[in-house]
């Protein structure tokens, strides 16, 4: 598990596959509850990356979260977030 201490390359947030799982599925589970609420799935999503940045920070500090979030570009572009089929 990590620690706040841990290095920038750390918040990729590696290790405890199962965890992650589970979690994904809550935050999945919290989604298609809050649709059925009648809340835009564009603005939970925005309110699900805040909490989630948010959160991130308070752990490893802005700079650490920063350096994680340079990243994102490069694999929102090489798919690793995309979940449909590619037309």
């Amino acid at each position: 598990m990590m620690t706040p201490n841990d290095s920038e390359d750390d918040v990729e947030l590696t290790g405890a596959e199962d965890e992650r799982r589970a979690a994904l599925a809550f935050v999945t589970e919290a989604f298609a509850e809050a649709i059925l609420s009648g809340v835009e799935s564009e603005s939970f999503a925005h309110a699900a990356l805040f909490a989630a940045l948010q959160e991130l920070v308070e752990t490893y500090g802005e700079d650490a979260v920063a350096a994680f979030a340079s990243r994102l570009p490069q694999r929102i572009t090489s798919g690793e977030f995309t979940v449909a089929l590619k037309h």
